[in-house]
């Protein structure tokens, strides 16, 4: 069976953050004493766990660059696409630069929530309401907590359930909008080459 690029682009995003997500849980689940409230995501990426998290986020971000590349074939969407792609770099990033790599992790670790929440509110344009405004309110959920996160402001959830505050809303999103796009109607794509081009 011949896929679309539009059902590629889906597929891939829909996968990557699924097997992201089963990643961390069977990371946290390996990781002796782990707390998701006290300990950071990325202490995964240096303990037990480390080989299951690190190919996971690197993972994601193969699978983010890939689906960027594919929306963009599909929709021609220039904007969204080259915020997709940079999140999935700054995924890759994080696989390649554990906690332990020091600042380089640290400015990975920044590009990939800056620009999922970034890439989740861009996607309005590919979506109707209310799915258009699920996808704002999740990038802007991701990007609120980002700067809560990094203004150590945690809410009394604990550095490491602030921070999945920025990451769960992003993959939840990426989730999401996938199944979306997999999903896309088939006589509209030309239509939305035209309107969405940015």
């Amino acid at each position: 069976m011949k896929y679309e690029n539009k059902e590629i682009a889906g597929l891939l995003l829909f996968i990557g953050g699924v097997q992201f997500v089963l990643g961390i849980i069977i990371a946290e689940a390996l990781y002796p004493d782990y707390s998701t409230s006290e300990n950071y995501i990325s202490d995964l990426g240096v303990g037990p766990s480390s080989v299951i998290f690190n190919s996971s986020v690197f993972l994601l971000g193969v699978l983010a660059t890939g689906g960027a590349y594919f929306i963009q074939r599909a929709f021609n969407l220039r904007i969204f696409s080259i915020l997709t792609a940079i999140t999935g770099i700054g995924a890759m990033g994080v696989g390649l630069f554990p906690e332990d790599a020091g600042v380089m992790h640290v400015i990975f670790s920044l590009i990939t929530f800056l620009f999922a929440g970034l890439s989740a509110i861009m996607s309005y344009k590919l979506q109707k309401p209310p799915l258009s405004y699920l996808s704002i309110i999740l990038g802007a959920m991701s990007l609120l907590a980002l700067v809560l996160f990094g203004s150590g402001i945690y809410l009394g959830l604990g550095k490491g359930g602030m921070e999945r505050m920025i990451a769960y809303p992003a993959l939840l999103w990426a989730i999401g909008f996938g199944a979306h796009v997999i999903s896309y109607p088939k006589d509209e794509p030309t239509g939305a080459k035209s309107q969405l081009s940015a």
